[in-house]
Parts: structure tokens; C-alpha cells; sequence
């Protein structure tokens, strides 16, 4: 298991990214990036592992305290901590994947990640998905067709959510203040993830399966991906310092 205190974490830098410590505390940041060349700052425990060997199931409750630089549409790029499989080749020559996740996880305009019917493109969320299961398979098959008709708004109100449901998504905006310190729990079952905020439970969504493994990052990218085929990925100008601060990142085995 990770010990972040002990500087045993992997880190990802790359570009204007950096990943800092200050006593107890580490920031990730990122300062003076442009809109022509990506920078991260990451940690994780998964580099250079196949997906099969990724640390973490079912059974487990991450907690992290933290605050950002900025507040949620002024901080730029995107931002989050939690589990994933790392399906874009971010940290490994693995074969691409789709992707499953359950994390915090923060995006700027201009992403448009409209994957919950009922939130936001973007924004500070709560959110699980699992597009690895078995039902996948044959929704990418009717792939192209249904994004053509999802341009149809009552086909898309009617169809898109048996396809969330199929995929395992649920989102839910974080009715907190980005800049001012929270404690984020994520404990992950093996049918259910549930999310809270300083206590209070602000999701309640279906689990995906493992293995993955532990992500935290802050990066200058944007990403538009739509249910009715409006796909664009770019970068961000961050002129100035943005950091996330983090006091604690623990991970606690529970039942499953």
C-alpha cells in the first residue's frame, strides 16, 4: 500500500506539472502551462504494472483531505483523486481500454463530459462508471447509430438512460467550496460506492469491478465526449500557479 508520507508514492510529472511537499502536507501543482504542450501533476501506485496486477477491489474506503487553489470554474484543466484502470495509455505501454472509475473528479469548461443525464458536463463531482462490463460489448456495436439519433433530444430523454444504467454511470455535482479544506470518503463494495463530503453522503451509485488502482492528478487538459458523438480534446493556458493540497490520503480495508 501507498505510503504518501513517506514519499513511497509514484509520481507523474510532466510539462508545467510538479508535485511539492510542505511539512505534513503535499501540493500538486501546476504553473505557467500553455495550450501547447500537457503537464500533469500525479501520483499513484500503479505505474508500470499490467492491469491485471492494479492493487485494488471491492472492499476498500479511501479518505482524502484537501483544498484547491481556485474555486470550481476558475481552476483549469482537470483534478480528482481515486481509482480508475487507466484506460489512455497515461502511465504505461498497456492496450488501450474503455474505462471504468470511481473518484472525485473535477473538470473545466471548456470539457463537456455529459455522461449523467442529469449533471453537468462539467464541474466538482461525485462519480462511477463501468464500461467494461459485459453488456458493453454489444453497445458498441450500435455505437455510431444510437449517437446519431441521440441528436434527436426526445430519443436522446427516452434511450440514454437504460445506456447509463447499462454502463454503470452516476454522477453527482459536490456542494462544497473547492478552496476551503474537506474530508472526501469513497468506500467502494463490491455492489455499491458511496461518496461523502465531511460526513454527509453525496452519492450512492453502482461499484465498478476491479482491479484498479489509485490515481491523484491536477493537468491543463479539456475533454468534450457525448452521448450524440461531439468528441474534441485540448489543452489549457494556466498563466498563473494552481495547486490541489492534500493533509491526508489513507486507504482502509473493509468488508466487501
Amino acid at each position: 500500500m501507498m505510503d504518501w508520507r513517506n514519499g513511497e508514492e509514484h509520481r507523474y510529472t510532466v510539462g508545467a506539472g510538479r508535485v511539492e511537499r510542505d511539512g505534513g502536507h503535499l501540493r500538486l501543482v501546476v504553473a505557467g502551462a500553455t495550450d501547447r504542450r500537457y503537464s500533469d501533476a500525479q501520483i499513484d501506485d500503479y505505474r508500470r504494472l499490467p492491469r491485471r496486477r492494479f492493487p485494488h477491489r471491492p472492499g476498500l474506503r479511501l479518505t482524502v483531505r484537501a483544498r484547491f487553489s481556485h474555486p470550481a470554474g476558475e481552476l483549469r484543466g482537470t483534478a480528482g483523486f481515486g481509482f480508475w484502470n487507466d484506460p489512455f495509455l497515461m502511465t504505461g505501454l498497456r492496450p488501450p481500454t474503455l474505462p471504468r472509475a470511481a473518484w472525485f473528479f473535477y473538470a473545466s469548461p471548456p470539457s463537456e463530459m455529459k455522461l449523467d443525464r442529469a449533471t453537468p458536463g462539467h464541474g466538482w463531482k461525485a462519480a462511477t462508471l463501468d464500461a467494461l462490463r459485459p453488456v458493453s460489448i454489444p453497445l458498441l456495436t450500435i455505437a455510431l447509430p444510437a449517437a446519431v439519433l441521440m441528436n434527436i433530444r426526445p430519443l436522446y430523454r427516452r434511450l440514454w438512460p437504460a445506456i447509463q444504467r447499462a454502463l454503470h454511470i452516476r454522477e453527482a455535482l459536490l456542494p462544497v467550496e473547492m478552496t476551503a479544506w474537506h474530508t472526501y470518503t469513497l468506500s467502494w463494495g463490491r455492489e455499491r460506492v458511496r461518496f461523502a463530503v465531511d460526513g454527509a453522503p453525496v452519492l450512492d451509485g453502482p461499484a465498478p469491478r476491479g482491479p484498479l488502482g489509485f490515481v491523484m492528478w491536477l493537468d491543463n487538459q479539456y475533454l468534450v465526449a457525448t452521448p450524440w458523438g461531439k468528441f474534441r480534446w485540448g489543452l489549457l493556458a494556466v498563466p498563473g500557479v494552481q495547486w490541489m493540497e492534500v493533509a491526508e490520503i489513507s486507504l482502509t480495508p473493509t468488508s466487501p
